[in-house]
């Protein structure tokens, strides 16, 4: 591996890059909400075949008009087909299991994914490795997650327990994908390209899904609904998205996923400006948690 790729695989977030990944975090939590408000028109499974089938077109669209070349053989077709795979299999839990446990326990046990990443690397990106300050700033960034949200109780039912064990599965998938695009020739093709793989390999098998668990629409959606599914193909999974891929080509893996934490205290701040669900006093406790570990977790050491 030469300096400079190394280079690429270790650095920490300058200030800019640190801003647009917030902005990313931002949206996402916004996009949380969005699920929310169409859940009840069109279901989970259904959503997330549309917006990928939609956004499919878009970044294919934009990858014409901007002459960014898709068939070109490069190696990345192996994994883009496996990162495509983990994709897909990500949200198929993650939607699925959410019938089974609660909101609360899913985004704890989904955002063990940036452990799963700092763990993985150590065998898929050495030259990644985390320091006693960044593991330090990554259990603070957690903490953060369970003042913000609780520490889970025991399943009382079964079902809670496959639901729990499914958001594991997810925060894996996630994982996954995250280290096959940093250590695989995905990190040297463009986002636009990355997010294409993964968006057409789901599209079939998310409506696979979708049709195996009986979801489908049953009445025309309302024009909010149709709004929030909006909101999430068009701003959500194909620009943020690839603006992700993109920085993710340039900067420390294990570093960006520990940003995600942001995510779930975005979707609370933004549940309570759109729905009006409370916030707890716990919240600005988890959000200087989670702040004073992306600091700690992006020192240069």
């Amino acid at each position: 591996m030469t300096q400079a790729s190394t280079h690429h695989i270790t650095r920490p977030l300058d200030p800019i890059a640190a801003a647009i990944v917030v902005v990313l975090c931002l949206s996402w939590g916004f996009n949380q909400v969005a699920v929310k408000l169409a859940i009840h028109d069109i279901p989970p499974l259904v959503q997330g075949a549309i917006r990928s089938l939609v956004a499919s077109l878009i970044v294919a669209g934009w990858c014409w008009l901007r002459g960014i070349s898709l068939f070109r053989r490069d190696t990345s077709l192996w994994p883009g087909l496996a990162a495509g795979f983990f994709f897909s299999l990500e949200f198929i839990l993650i939607f699925q299991g959410l019938a089974y446990t609660t909101a609360t326990r899913a985004v704890l046990f989904i955002y063990l994914a940036p452990f799963f990443v700092v763990l993985g690397g150590r065998i898929f990106l050495p030259a990644d490795r985390f320091g006693a300050s960044q593991w330090l700033g990554l259990a603070l960034s957690f903490a953060g997650m369970l003042v913000a949200f609780g520490l889970p109780t025991p399943a009382l039912d079964p079902r809670q327990t496959v639901g729990d064990l499914m958001m594991v599965g997810a925060a894996l998938f996630w994982a996954a994908t995250t280290l096959v695009i940093k250590s695989s020739s995905l990190n040297r093709v463009p986002a636009e390209k990355v997010m294409l793989y993964q968006l057409v390999v789901s599209v079939p098998l998310l409506a696979a899904a979708m049709l195996a668990f009986g979801e489908r629409m049953t009445a025309v959606p309302s024009a909010l609904a149709i709004g929030a599914l909006a909101y999430q193909t068009v701003w959500v999974v194909s620009v943020t998205f690839v603006v992700w891929f993109a920085v993710m080509a340039r900067y420390s893996a294990n570093r960006l996923s520990v940003f995600t934490f942001l995510t779930p205290l975005f979707g609370v701040a933004a549940g309570h400006l759109v729905l009006g669900e409370p916030l707890t006093p716990a919240f600005a406790a988890a959000v200087a948690l989670v702040a004073v570990g992306l600091v700690l977790v992006n020192r240069t050491r």
